[in-house]
């Protein structure tokens, strides 16, 4: 579904010291924006931000990072921040077509990936698209460190077969997997707003951690 274009999200972005206007500035830089050594994670594709605000009340000593393309929809997750924790430092926000990803971070600057309910784009012409296709992963392995993982949900089937061979050949392993993340012994799991919706209507959770050798 298209969204509306919302003039005035920008510049309510851009009133805020979490929403980064020109992330390619910070590469290689990202830890002095934080002002620590903590690791840093990244969530590629983040919605209205409840994943993102979870993670960082839950974990206050890890930096995210969160990427979404829409201003219309980012504008939302800043909202979700400063509703659920007006003081939050430990989130950074940028819009950004995630194909340029590999232009924000230096090498071994990202300790961990998430990618939650990315579109799965199930025609073979487009599946290069993915987030999780090896087009994508080579690009995150520029700057992820050795032993960093990328932890992958998604609803669909043909796109997380496809996936973990991707993972494979691109040089990671696949350390922890289930069709159905809510009825496994997993205990680490946020949920996304979508995820929330969609599993009490019966939705099935996929999930892998992948580490990069």
């Amino acid at each position: 579904m298209r969204l509306r274009k919302k003039w005035w999200a920008r510049p309510e972005l851009e009133e805020s010291n979490i929403f980064i206007s020109k992330p390619a500035d910070l590469k290689g830089k990202w830890r002095e924006e934080f002002g620590n050594n903590n690791p840093i994670h990244l969530e590629l594709g983040c919605g209205r931000g409840g994943f993102l605000t979870e993670n960082c009340k839950r974990y206050p000593d890890i930096n995210h990072i969160a990427v979404d393309l829409k201003d219309e929809v980012l504008v939302y997750a800043l909202r979700k921040v400063k509703e659920v924790q007006p003081e939050l430092t430990n989130a950074r926000i940028v819009a950004l077509n995630i194909s340029f990803i590999a232009d924000l971070f230096d090498k071994d600057e990202i300790d961990k990936i998430y990618i939650n309910f990315c579109n799965p784009w199930p025609k073979d012409r487009h599946n290069k698209r993915r987030l999780t296709h090896i087009r994508f992963l080579n690009e995150y392995k520029k700057f992820l460190k050795p032993g960093a993982q990328i932890w992958f949900k998604t609803d669909d089937t043909d796109l997380f077969n496809d996936s973990q061979e991707y993972f494979k050949e691109c040089g990671f392993n696949i350390d922890f997997l289930t069709y159905d993340l809510h009825n496994s012994d997993f205990k680490n799991n946020i949920m996304t707003e979508y995820e929330t919706k969609f599993t009490s209507l019966g939705m099935k959770t996929m999930c892998l951690i992948a580490t990069l050798k």
